[in-house]
């Protein structure tokens, strides 16, 4: 099958069952799309929740043009934000991934190398798929979360998308005030140092635990997956659903 724009759009957002167990499709939710390369997942929320108001955040020149261009193309209410979220505000150096599997057919029209960029500099990225190529660095405008909601008049979050390659900590780090007023984050985690000094699972695991959050769905395999956390100021035990409410206790049992 080869793959492309229109055939990933087709594809179920992973967590579209947790999530609308939590929102109604036709919510007014404030989501934010952290690392959005070219904008695909951010469409298929939108898609998914047409009234929402939605961020697409990305900080590299050539994905910010393809997140422009998608956002256009597929008539989307999509807001994007051409900054790296972080935890400073100013500039940073943001290492540039590039590459192809060479077994995949010129037919295929996806581009597999620019979705795994950084402001952490690639450790074991490049081991784990050795196609992976990081040949440029560039300086890239930073901001943090806080300071990004302030100037925008945003008081809560409902849900987070966030893969950042390794740099999720520094996001988290710059929302002290915002986080206990985000609902629900989907974010990607490693196993494994890809990236230098980035957090690993337990990093993750124990910084969110210690701000009110709580697991419901994690695919973290030996090297990387993706974990979804919500935050039990808003969703207590008695607003979770009965499929929710089994996970919820099934955590707490251990």
């Amino acid at each position: 099958m080869i793959i492309s724009d229109e055939i990933y759009l087709k594809e179920e957002i992973e967590i579209k069952k947790e999530l609308l167990d939590f929102f109604k499709v036709d919510n007014s939710l404030t989501i934010f799309d952290i690392g959005t390369c070219d904008g695909l997942d951010a469409i298929k929320y939108k898609r998914l929740f047409p009234k929402s108001i939605l961020f697409a955040f990305e900080p590299l020149p050539a994905n910010f043009i393809l997140l422009q261009k998608n956002i256009e193309k597929y008539n989307c209410n999509i807001t994007p934000v051409n900054i790296a979220l972080s935890n400073a505000i100013g500039k940073a150096e943001f290492h540039v991934s590039s590459g192809r599997p060479q077994d995949i057919s010129s037919d295929v029209d996806w581009d597999f190398g620019n979705k795994s960029s950084s402001l952490l500099p690639p450790n074991k990225a490049s081991e784990v798929l050795p196609w992976l190529e990081f040949q440029e660095k560039i300086e890239v405008e930073t901001s943090t979360l806080d300071k990004f909601c302030g100037v925008s008049s945003i008081n809560t979050i409902d849900f987070i998308h966030m893969d950042v390659q390794g740099a999720e900590m520094l996001v988290l780090e710059g929302a002290s005030d915002m986080l206990s007023n985000i609902k629900m984050i989907w974010m990607e985690v490693e196993n494994v140092e890809l990236y230098k000094n980035q957090p690993l699972k337990s990093d993750v695991e124990l910084f969110l635990g210690k701000n009110g959050f709580t697991k419901i769905k994690d695919t973290v395999n030996h090297i990387a997956g993706d974990q979804l956390w919500v935050n039990l100021n808003y969703f207590p035990k008695k607003k979770l659903t009965h499929t929710i409410w089994k996970i919820y206790a099934k955590i707490f049992s251990k």
